[in-house]
């Protein structure tokens, strides 16, 4: 990986102001590498990658194996880090139009993430007809979004297979010893799989919560633990000039503190979007805190150029740009040649559809940046496992460590507990 910061002429910070600001970064990398901070019951995600064991992870890819012999869908009942951090790797590494080709892995979907009537009876349509099982992920069980699906879909299980089978289809992620989806699973005597308990849903996609899903899905989880691993190696130390994740953090913040609110996170390939949602709850979550905190948004190039990007070329001047870049393709696509050149795309003879997406990309970072649009730009030699696990492990890092710059604990969500009792109060539950 490779990471490259670009200040606009107006955004040019004073050589005291990124001392200062490499200072308190250094300073933050070490309180949270030191479990001394705000949230320090929930740091397990930092040694993760080294921690999980040979058992775990054959245990996991065992039972993916099993669903994917007996299931034609795989459904990811969870909400916020319970199915985000999965569904990113997911779409990441999938085929574009996959399910519109034979394929011999189920398809993944989501359920349990929106309380929508009618998505929810489209899904049961379709399992109506297809070979299914399901994982529920839920800590407590109590998450309602989740907790209702998981009750309509248990049932339906029921009824399609018979309870015995039903059992043998879905799979507990939750709590060690206590809640109420662990005394389901226990009663019935569901495949369950811990999520640890310091590890925040956010930061849990390298638990089974993300690699159950991920294996389902045929990927090839050791990879991304490994990617993970040896993006951890090279990312505690408290080197400014070698350290990464250190380069990001001081850049980010030095943007913030001149009045920059706003980090767009930019990628030019589709199947990208979602780790853009990923990152946008692991950062929103994290610092959105005490009235302080950049405010996660995302576009998807060159498709929201023609329609966001106005907004950044010449909106106000509240936001900078962390460009994530992929320098090659998995695929090549020749542009053919036409006689008569009546569209008039000679021009392009030469060119890969990559070097066209590319020549886009640095056209717009250089007009952005004539526009006052600051830019960090993040680049990977492509998209694999290896290298999705490189990125978890460094926006997870970076996010702990910028939390702690702007002196907010990254690891709780007080704020999202105020939908839930008011919610509560209107259903009538008593809390």
């Amino acid at each position: 990986m490779k990471i490259e910061v670009k200040y606009s002429n107006k955004d040019i910070p004073a050589s005291a102001s990124v001392e200062q600001v490499k200072k308190q970064s250094i300073e933050a990398l070490q309180t949270l590498r030191n479990g001394n901070g705000l949230g320090n019951d929930f740091l397990g995600w930092v040694n993760l990658p080294v921690e999980i064991t040979e058992e775990e992870i054959s245990r996991i890819e065992a039972v993916a194996q099993r669903v994917r012999k007996n299931s034609q869908i795989f459904v990811v009942a969870g909400i916020g880090g319970s199915y985000l951090g999965a569904r990113m790797v997911i779409e990441s590494l999938k085929h574009n139009f996959g399910t519109l080709l034979p394929n011999e892995n189920p398809t993944i979907v989501y359920a349990g993430n929106t309380m929508n009537e009618d998505y929810l009876a489209d899904l049961m349509e379709v399992l109506d007809k297809k070979d299914y099982s399901l994982a529920v992920i839920s800590k407590s069980g109590t998450t309602t979004e989740t907790a209702v699906t998981f009750r309509i879909l248990r049932q339906h299980l029921v009824k399609k297979y018979g309870k015995e089978e039903a059992s043998q289809r879905i799979i507990s992620i939750t709590d060690k010893e206590k809640g109420i989806l662990k005394n389901i699973s226990d009663k019935e005597g569901y495949d369950t799989f811990v999520i640890p308990d310091n590890v925040g849903g956010r930061y849990s996609v390298l638990t089974p919560v993300g690699l159950i899903p991920i294996a389902v899905a045929g990927f090839d989880i050791r990879k991304l633990v490994n990617g993970a691993k040896m993006q951890r190696e090279e990312s505690l130390n408290d080197d400014t000039d070698n350290n990464l994740v250190l380069q990001y953090v001081v850049a980010r913040n030095l943007l913030y503190n001149i009045g920059k609110s706003v980090e767009i996170m930019v990628n030019y390939q589709p199947n990208l979007v979602f780790f853009s949602e990923w990152w946008k709850q692991l950062y929103g979550e994290s610092e959105g805190k005490d009235a302080k905190g950049l405010f996660p948004a995302s576009v998807s190039n060159t498709t929201d150029l023609h329609s966001m990007g106005q907004y950044i070329q010449e909106g106000v001047r509240l936001m900078f740009e962390t460009v994530l870049h992929v320098e090659n393709s998995n695929k090549h696509l020749a542009i053919p040649t036409l006689e008569g050149n009546d569209d008039k795309l000679d021009y392009l003879m030469g060119f890969s559809l990559t070097q066209i997406n590319e020549k886009a990309e640095e056209g717009t970072r250089m007009a952005h940046l004539e526009g006052n649009v600051s830019q960090i730009k993040l680049s990977i030699d492509r998209v694999n496992e290896e290298n999705i696990g490189r990125l978890i492990y460094f926006f997870e890092l970076g996010c702990g460590v910028s939390g702690y710059v702007l002196g907010v604990n990254p690891f709780n969500q007080p704020g999202v507990e105020n939908y839930k009792k008011k919610m509560f109060q209107l259903l009538g539950k008593e809390c």
